[in-house]
């Protein structure tokens, strides 16, 4: 008894075991004979659909080319009956049509009183020329007004075609004026309007109700009888049917299918678990393959100090790299997700970053990068400078936008300590020219305080004097002699205060600058040192070009470094060529832009020199420091303009720039 229950699931699970394998055989030798004879009766009735499509299709490009032949004829019958087409126009109209529709045999034109005229005739005939049957015909159409067609006889042999005539009624006003007949030839019919295509595939038949043959275009095939179809022209009056019949015969099956299918299917089978066994081994190396570059990518990420953020088209965040993480000080998870406005927006920008992402949405990226304020997760604001690209599956379909985001704090830093740097320098600079002119300065200054001291002291005499201080003439000379002292005392103070605006340091600025009056206190400057050198210094401001938009302490201390480098330029040459000009006028390469130029006629620069000429601590003199023209050009720069040169046509250099003009609104 244990026996037995031990070996019944054994036995089941065989049987099972070679039951599953029988009947999947069955099963596949049942399909594989079943599906040539399914396949075999769908083709056939396809086929005949086919046939019946065709034929439907054929007997409506009859119906509507028997149409158009209806529309012309009305043509012609209008034209009768307007009296536009008698006698001879009306021969050329009828054999025009017989051209035109080679289906068409002849075509005849019977007025209210039975005379008419035919296209095969030259002279006219009357009613009683006609057969009997079409004169009854016609008796029919006197009464009803409406177009018919004839029914067609069977032709006697098969060189007289089976005709069919078309009668349409002429009348105006209800009363009939007469009748078009057109007789139609029904092979012509067949061979006209019937596409070749068709013809090769079918024959073709038109028959009576009787199903006598009036008609036929027939193919070369074998297979006649198999796939027929037959429809009604369904014309007025007349029964005529459209008959096809395939050439094709019914579809045949191979002797050895069977065999051709096991062999193919087999070789299929083995076929398919080698390519599947292929694939199976390609795509574990291809994911072994993408695992390591994940792995890769996602170290590479980690060690990147670049903040990488992934947005999709509704803006939401879908990926964010630690780098992020670490900027914001916050973690991936809160930050996957979010939709603008974003959490690490500074207050002050809110606005503008709505706006740029508004842009993003409608497409328009800038890819030169932006800067903005971020707000880590403490409060503390930091800048950074954020660039994006669109995102695009293999498709080429976008799918959103990458960021890749820097963190700007330390060169901001650098940023301000240059800056602060520059100011510096151009302050020594400043110092030092003012060093280089002291002499000439203590020189200038001894002069109007010389002169003081000379008039207070002729003052003070005629005060000692009491006789000289009597009456009006005394006191005239002692009033002209304080004036004179308080001139001299003004033009050392003005000498001070224009040192003293030079040298002083403030944080640059733009405001309007009357280039009139900076000019002339660069003037004023520059000729202590261009007297001693006998240097002639004119100056020159077109009208309309007075003001403009500058720091006006920058700006002097360009014009003077330029004026001072002139002056040396000229020291040693010929009196004749001691001569500089300062002129400003309109740039004529920019309308709203004032150009200024410092000229000389000096020995000009030194071809080995001119492209280190802006270079830092490189001069042509012998006690430079180098720095002069590297300040102006970092000044000019900072203007949003360019400090050029060019050979003076008359010898020496002149060095321009251009600034922009100030306007009434601006100032």
């Amino acid at each position: 008894m244990r026996f037995f229950s031990t070996q019944t699931p054994l036995v089941h699970r065989r049987t099972w075991q070679w039951l599953v394998p029988v009947v999947c055989v069955l099963l596949f030798l049942t399909t594989v004979i079943w599906l040539p004879h399914q396949a075999q009766q769908m083709e056939s009735t396809e086929r005949q659909e086919q046939l019946i499509a065709d034929t439907l299709w054929v007997e409506q490009t009859i119906r509507f080319q028997l149409g158009r032949n209806e529309d012309d004829i009305r043509s012609l019958a209008n034209q009768i009956a307007s009296g536009q087409l008698v006698d001879e126009k009306l021969q050329n109209r009828m054999h025009f049509l017989l051209r035109t529709h080679p289906e068409l045999t002849r075509i005849a034109w019977i007025d209210a009183q039975g005379r008419g005229m035919a296209s095969d005739q030259k002279a006219s005939f009357s009613l009683q020329d006609l057969p009997e049957p079409l004169r009854q015909k016609l008796e029919r159409i006197r009464t009803t007004l409406a177009p018919e067609y004839s029914q067609p006889d069977p032709p006697s042999d098969a060189r007289h075609p089976a005709l069919m005539d078309y009668f349409f009624p002429i009348h105006q006003g209800g009363r009939y004026t007469g009748c078009v007949i057109v007789t139609y030839s029904l092979t012509g019919v067949l061979e006209q309007m019937v596409p070749w295509w068709f013809a090769q595939k079918n024959e073709i038949q038109l028959t009576d109700r009787h199903e006598r043959l009036l008609g036929q275009r027939t193919a070369g095939g074998t297979g006649r009888g198999v796939y027929t179809y037959a429809h009604d022209l369904h014309l007025p009056y007349a029964d005529i049917t459209l008959r096809t019949d395939s050439v094709k015969g019914p579809p045949k099956l191979l002797p050895n299918l069977l065999i051709v299918v096991i062999v193919a299917l087999t070789l299929g089978l083995f076929w398919s678990l080698a390519a599947l066994w292929r694939d199976i081994n390609r795509r574990m190396a291809v994911e072994r393959a993408l695992r390591e570059q994940i792995a890769f990518r996602t170290a590479m990420e980690d060690s990147l100090v670049t903040g990488l953020r992934v947005y999709d088209l509704n803006g939401r965040i879908t990926y964010v790299n630690p780098a992020f993480c670490r900027m914001v000080g916050m973690s991936a998870e809160k930050l996957v997700g979010l939709t603008p406005p974003m959490p690490y927006w500074a207050p002050e920008v809110i606005e503008e970053c709505q706006a740029r992402f508004a842009q993003r949405i409608a497409g328009k990226i800038n890819s030169h990068g932006f800067e903005t304020i971020f707000l880590r997760h403490d409060q503390e604001r930091f800048p950074v400078l954020i660039y994006e690209s669109a995102l695009v599956d293999e498709s080429g379909r976008q799918t959103g936008w990458m960021s890749s985001i820097l963190d700007i704090s330390d060169r901001k830093r650098f940023e301000e300590l240059n800056r602060r740097q520059q100011e510096k320098l151009q302050a020594s600079a400043r110092l030092v020219t003012m060093g280089e002119l002291a002499s000439t300065l203590a020189h200038e200054l001894n002069q109007p305080l010389a002169a003081i001291t000379s008039y207070t002291t002729g003052a003070l005499n005629m005060l000692a004097d009491q006789a000289a201080c009597q009456g009006e003439h005394g006191i005239a000379r002692i009033r002209g002699a304080l004036e004179k002292a308080n001139a001299q005392a003004q033009r050392a103070g003005h000498v001070i205060r224009s040192v003293h605006t030079f040298t002083k340091r403030r944080e640059p600025r733009r405001e309007k600058v009357d280039l009139s009056e900076l000019i002339a206190d660069v003037v004023q400057l520059a000729e202590l040192q261009a007297s001693r050198h006998f240097i002639t210094i004119k100056a020159e401001v077109a009208p309309g070009t007075q003001t403009v938009l500058a720091d006006p302490m920058m700006l002097g201390q360009v014009l003077l470094n330029l004026t001072r480098n002139a002056i040396e330029a000229m020291r040693d040459m010929e009196p004749a060529r001691r001569f500089l000009h300062i002129s400003a006028e309109a740039d004529p390469q920019a309308p709203d832009s004032v150009r200024i130029s410092v000229a000389d006629r000096g020995c000009g620069i030194p071809q080995h020199a001119r492209e280190r000429l802006f270079s830092p601590f490189f001069s042509t003199k012998a006690d430079g420091m180098g720095m002069g023209l590297k300040i102006c050009r970092t000044i000019v720069e900072s203007h949003g303009s360019a400090l050029t040169y060019a050979d003076d046509p008359d010898g020496g250099t002149i060095f321009r720039f251009s600034l922009h003009a100030a306007t009434t609104a601006e100032t």
